[in-house]
Formats: structure tokens, C-alpha cells, sequence
């Protein structure tokens, strides 16, 4: 385990200063006297690189965790939810539970869950279809859904005391409406959200378009949920190193989408290759523009485009750099584009 303390014994020992030193400057109380002596040169000089080495095998441990950790979540990427049809109608079962939901090695959390995961399973439907929610509480807190971004019956909205009464624990729920407005959008709890969303009430709702004129022809479809606060910086979930890699070939165009279901903003920055932006909150732009970092806020969805023209391993994280590195290491919100020739 890393030593807390580090930091401050570099200090103590890079500046010379010990516990009676300390006292000595103490009891003289003259300002003059707080330093009164000061280390040699070349033991400031050893003391730092010590540290320095300390830093970088750390730095190096956790790559390496993070390449040994690849492919062994298969649930990172989160495959579609399964619909249960009834008729005409395609049925969700989501079950919410209290669960422990470990973010990184050894950083266990306790979560609130869809489906006994962070984020909850993805679902992607079709524009018209009709769809059913049966929501299940088995936590302790009561709560609810709202479909972020969806247009749906003021009846269906999921905010408690204004359009529903909440769901109490060992309730079940049942929302019912047909989708209306395609594209990027998100599905959270609306019952003591700050709260409940960032310990994992979460998850992406994704609406194929009956247009597909405007859709972009890719090699393959990924989702980032962001999320912050109560689990940590997390992207699907987890932190690096427990994170998992984007890998595509070279000539691959690829489709991201971002969605922060957390309560800080996260601008996204992806190495080497930039990225073209054409839809926000499930809405095309009517001009796509381009961008190598990429502001997300609390809330809000983009779609990107990343033309893979470059092979090699590319960082990807974000850029509040106290959200992905410390002197301890990268860890949060990053992973990386491998882009194979």
C-alpha cells in the first residue's frame, strides 16, 4: 500500500527539518531561526530521486494492471438488453438493489444498482416501438425512473410527487409509452438523485432511428457513461486500471458516445486522432464540427466519429487532470484507443 505519509516526509526531508528542528525554531521564536539548517545538497538530491522512482513504478504498476486487466470484462462494453415481448410491446425487467460494486482493485463501494451492475444494462430500441418498464425496488430507499432526453406522457416521466408517487421498497412499477424521438439518450433515478445516480442508478437508452439517412456507416458502436462523486471517477463503472480499451484497425471509423450521468463536467480528450462531433442530446448538428477534447456536462450526450488513421496506442481520458492522474499514478477516467495495423 502506498504511504500516505510520503508527501510529507519528502518535505520534512527535502527541506532539512526534523521533529526538534521543528521545536528548536519553536522555542526560539525568532523567524530567523525556523531554518536553521539546511540539508546538503546531495542528500535533497538523493531524497528526490528516490521519490521519483517511487512515483514512477507506480505510474508503471498500474499500466500494467490495466494490460493485464484486457478482456477480462466483457460487460464493459455493455451488450443490448434482451427484450421480453409481449405482443407488440418489448418488455424490460429492471430490478434495483443495494449492492458492493468494486470500481478498481481492492476499492470496493457500496452502489445502488440496475440489474445488479454499474451502470445498468444498456437498452436500444427502435423508433415506435411501444416498450414496457417493470421496475422492481428491492432496495431500502424508495425511488423512480426518468427517461432522460425521451418525449414520453407527463405520466411516465419518473419524478416523483409531480408525476408519479414513488416506488417504495418492495414495489414494482410498470412505465408504458411508445418511443418517440430517436437517438443518444439515458435512463436514471429521479428520487433522491444526487445521491442515488452517482452511487449507479444509471444506464444508456439508445433509439434507433427510423431515418437512417443521417446515420454514420461504422465499424463498431461504443458508449461511455461518466459518472463521478459517490463511486469515484468512473467510466462505465469502473476506474482505471480496471477500465477496458477501445481496439479497432487502422481504416476502422468508430462511434462514441458520451453520456455524464455525474455532477461535474468532463471534457474528453482522445490522443492522436480527433474526433467529429454530429449530434448532441439525441439531435443531429446541423454543421459537424471537429475536436480533440470534448466538454461533456452533467446530463448531456454527444455522438462522435474517430476515423482511425493513426495505429498505435493512444491515451483517452479526462482532461480535469485530477479526475485521471495523481503522483500515484493514472487512475479515474482514462483508458485507451488501440488502433492495430
Amino acid at each position: 500500500m502506498v504511504d500516505k505519509q510520503l508527501g510529507r516526509r519528502r518535505f520534512l526531508k527535502v527541506a532539512g527539518l526534523g521533529a526538534s528542528t521543528l521545536g528548536a525554531a519553536a522555542a526560539f521564536g525568532r523567524p530567523g531561526n525556523l531554518f536553521p539548517k539546511q540539508a546538503p545538497l546531495a542528500e535533497i538530491h538523493l531524497a528526490a530521486q528516490e521519490d521519483a522512482a517511487s512515483m514512477d513504478e507506480l505510474h508503471a504498476q498500474g499500466v500494467q494492471q490495466f494490460l493485464d486487466n484486457v478482456g477480462k470484462d466483457p460487460n464493459f462494453w455493455r451488450p443490448p438488453m434482451e427484450p421480453v415481448m409481449d405482443g407488440d410491446v418489448k418488455v424490460f425487467d429492471i430490478v434495483c438493489q443495494d449492492i458492493q460494486w468494486e470500481t478498481a482493485p481492492g476499492m470496493v463501494f457500496p452502489a445502488m444498482s440496475y440489474n445488479g451492475m454499474v451502470p445498468g444494462p444498456e437498452i436500444r430500441v427502435d423508433e415506435g416501438d411501444r416498450v414496457r418498464f417493470n421496475v422492481t425496488n428491492e432496495m431500502v430507499q424508495s425511488t423512480a425512473i426518468h427517461f432522460h432526453g425521451l418525449r414520453v406522457p407527463n405520466d411516465q416521466d419518473g419524478v416523483p410527487y409531480i408525476n408519479q408517487q414513488p416506488i417504495k421498497s418492495g414495489e414494482t412499477f410498470s412505465y408504458e409509452f411508445t418511443i418517440r424521438n430517436s437517438g443518444t439518450h439515458m435512463y436514471h433515478s429521479h428520487h433522491n438523485a444526487a445521491e442515488q445516480t452517482t452511487s449507479g442508478m444509471l444506464g444508456a437508452l439508445i433509439v434507433n432511428p427510423k431515418d437512417t439517412s443521417r446515420e454514420p456507416v461504422v465499424s463498431a458502436d461504443y458508449t461511455m457513461v461518466l459518472n463521478d462523486t459517490t463511486l469515484g471517477f468512473t467510466i462505465n463503472g469502473k476506474q482505471f486500471p480496471f477500465t477496458q480499451p477501445i481496439v479497432a484497425k487502422l481504416g476502422d471509423k468508430i462511434r462514441i458516445r458520451y453520456m455524464n450521468e455525474g455532477l461535474m463536467i468532463h471534457p474528453m480528450h482522445l490522443h492522436g486522432i480527433p474526433q467529429m462531433v454530429f449530434a448532441k442530446d439525441g439531435f443531429y448538428l446541423p454543421v459537424p464540427y471537429m475536436a480533440d477534447t470534448l466538454n461533456v456536462a452533467p446530463g448531456e450526450r454527444y455522438d462522435v466519429i474517430v476515423d482511425c488513421d493513426e495505429p498505435g496506442v493512444w491515451a483517452f481520458h479526462c482532461h480535469i487532470l485530477t479526475h485521471a492522474e495523481s503522483r500515484h499514478g493514472m487512475f479515474g477516467m482514462v483508458t485507451v484507443l488501440i488502433v492495430q495495423e
